[in-house]
């Protein structure tokens, strides 16, 4: 088995038979889109037959939380220590003088569309989009390491749009600086990746101040191995399916989207930054990552959310866990379990979830009998422990996310916590739950030993 990366995954994906394997031709515009939507990209699907195209196709990789768990040998009481150690404690990554990635070093006659299948997903879709690509760039002045999963729109055959309105504010604000000096900024675009170095890549280095290659050899527990580009001044993942490198054209802008986006809605078009592809290193048979919008990426921006809400909300109260959810588009709404000391707690947890972020909308806070995974739970405490005239928070005109909707259309958001807890003392008698004791957890498999 591979040691790091892509292939790796995909091995221990298929050892736990989860690997699903399309050997139907599929149309990379739509088709493919469509089957990965059908399991609402929480089934890792191997397409081998791409129409017009030799290159396989993988996606839904990382779009459910327990196979996310799984590949990162964490589960879910554990992982906020080790999102949160990680960021503390980063360790540096391992320099190699070769690596499989540079297998196949390309460097002229680059045709990205014609070389590689990337799909289209939705119909309004502008061109055919690069939706799980890693943005790799180095800061000019720490030489710390910065990546974020960026989109890519396919214009011509060695220029993509590379969409960094949302990025990293040192990322924009490097940009400009060379901009203004008519000097391009290096960059690489890398696929092929692992879950460590996807997570890694949603750390704010700006909250934060590390480098990200010292936090993904954190999360994975030895050295993140590394190779030197063919082009650029920076370093890649040793063992990534394909890098392309080239850098952002100074003062160049062409207009990107429509784009479907994270809550299925249409994004605006914009003109944006262009990538000038240089090289294409790749592997031997590589295998092509694709993410149908928007799900893997923000799952994992969802795991780092809910370590930043636990640790705001714990310093004010007894919190125990947080759960961002995916309906919610991993993070415009969070649900937040506490331990109910002060019949104010649950408010105070409110306001700290609120502030930790502008983009969460809509919080609700539980109590320790509630499971903040099963929505049918939390339905129970909205039901059952909520009154509206003591029970919510209402705040008006708050910044909001430009990944929502209504927030674009009004420039603005009205924010609400419910309290969903039941109260202390005598009248928290009412809230006891029935259970059949002695068989809480009972396993069905011992009374239907076929049953999976």
């Amino acid at each position: 088995m591979e040691r790091q990366m892509f292939r790796k995954t995909l091995g221990l994906l298929e050892a736990s038979d989860r690997l699903l394997h399309c050997h139907e031709p599929v149309d990379p515009i739509y088709e493919l889109g469509a089957v990965l939507d059908y399991f609402d990209s929480e089934k890792p699907i191997v397409f081998s037959k791409v129409k017009g195209h030799k290159v396989p196709v993988v996606g839904g990789i990382f779009g459910e939380r327990q196979i996310y768990y799984d590949l990162m040998g964490m589960t879910k009481e554990d992982r906020l220590e080790r999102i949160m150690d990680a960021i503390a404690n980063p360790k540096p990554p391992k320099l190699l003088e070769d690596g499989p990635i540079k297998e196949n070093i390309i460097t002229r006659n680059i045709d990205i569309g014609r070389m590689f299948p990337i799909p289209k997903s939705n119909g309004e879709d502008s061109e055919r989009f690069i939706t799980a690509g890693m943005l790799v760039v180095k800061d000019p002045e720490t030489k710390k390491t910065y990546m974020a999963v960026r989109r890519f729109q396919i214009n011509e055959k060695d220029e993509i749009n590379a969409l960094i309105s949302g990025a990293s504010p040192l990322l924009l604000k490097h940009f400009k600086e060379l901009e203004e000096k008519r000097q391009p900024l290096e960059c690489a675009l890398v696929l092929g990746y692992d879950a460590e170095y996807l997570l890694a890549s949603q750390i704010s280095s700006e909250k934060y101040g590390v480098d990200k290659y010292h936090v993904d050899s954190a999360l994975r527990g030895e050295p993140l191995e590394l190779v030197k580009c063919h082009s650029v001044d920076l370093e890649v993942p040793a063992y990534a399916e394909m890098v392309f490198e080239g850098h952002l054209i100074p003062n160049k802008r062409v207009d990107e989207g429509p784009f479907g986006e994270l809550m299925g809605y249409y994004g605006e078009v914009a003109p944006n930054p262009v990538m000038k592809i240089q090289t294409v290193m790749h592997r031997n048979e590589p295998y092509f990552q694709h993410a149908f919008p928007s799900r893997e990426e923000h799952l994992s921006n969802g795991l780092i959310r809910e370590a930043e809400v636990f640790s705001y909300v714990n310093n004010l109260v007894d919190a125990k866990d947080v759960h961002i959810t995916v309906g919610g588009g991993c993070r415009f709404h969070g649900i937040i379990q506490i331990k109910k000391n002060h019949e104010g707690d649950p408010k105070t947890a409110i306001m700290g979830a609120l502030g930790s972020s502008k983009d969460i909308k809509h919080v609700v806070v539980v109590d320790e009998d509630i499971d903040i995974y099963n929505y049918k739970d939390v339905e129970l405490a909205l039901a059952s422990r909520v009154q509206a005239g003591k029970d919510l928070v209402v705040i008006q005109g708050a910044l909001g996310s430009g990944l929502e909707a209504s927030h674009v259309a009004q420039g603005y958001t009205d924010k609400i916590g419910i309290d969903g807890t039941k109260p202390l003392g005598e009248q928290g008698k009412f809230f006891e739950r029935a259970v059949i004791p002695g068989y809480e957890n009972i396993d069905i498999g011992k009374y239907f030993p076929d049953m999976k």
